[in-house]
Order: structure tokens, then C-alpha cells, then sequence
């Protein structure tokens, strides 16, 4: 394992965000589109949870992103951020708040 030092984690700007749409990308086995909240802003992220769960079942869940990530094009669109999941042996799991919390919630 390599490790990083706090100032490197420190970089990294988590923040509870809200999905208030999903779809899943035509032509992909794997990625699912979502819609998401950080307080005003609106962007959208690309997530490869379609193995794992219908585009139905994320609405208006609260899930923790990595909010200040490079943008990256995939499948020719743009994904602004990245969700945090746990990946075991029964697949990939979302995380999310233990409770309701505001949406552009900072992680700490």
C-alpha cells in the first residue's frame, strides 16, 4: 500500500450530493448516468453501477462524491466527479449518509 500524506488528502474535496435523475447510456454494459445536486449546481457523473442497480433505484438518493476531480470524457460524454462505492464480492455498493444531511455537505 502506498500512502499519502494529510496535506494530498486534504486536496481531495468530498461532498454529499443529491441524484435527482438517472438513466442508463445506450450502448453501454456498465455505465449509468446521473443527474446530480451540489446545493445550485447541477452536474451530471457517470457511474459503472448498471450491473448493480436500476437508474430507478438512485433517485433522489444522497451519495458522496469526489467534487473537485478532473472532468473525464467516457462513452463521448463528460463525467464531472465520481461517486464513492465499496466494491466486495457481491458487487459494488454505493456509499451514502447514515442520515438525511444537506445536500453540498462537505466530508470531513
Amino acid at each position: 500500500m502506498d500512502y499519502i500524506s494529510i496535506e494530498d488528502f486534504a486536496k481531495i474535496d468530498l461532498r454529499v450530493a443529491t441524484v435527482y435523475q438517472a438513466e442508463a447510456i445506450e450502448g453501454s454494459e456498465k455505465l449509468i448516468r446521473l443527474h446530480i445536486t451540489l446545493g445550485d449546481e447541477k452536474r451530471i457523473i457517470l457511474a459503472g453501477l448498471k450491473q448493480y442497480y436500476a437508474p430507478e433505484q438512485l433517485l433522489s438518493k444522497q451519495i458522496i462524491i469526489v467534487a473537485n476531480l478532473q472532468p473525464r470524457q467516457m462513452m463521448g460524454e463528460e463525467s464531472q466527479g465520481m461517486l464513492l462505492a465499496a466494491r466486495g464480492t457481491n458487487g459494488s455498493v454505493i456509499l451514502i449518509p447514515e442520515k438525511q444531511v444537506d445536500t453540498n455537505s462537505k466530508i470531513s
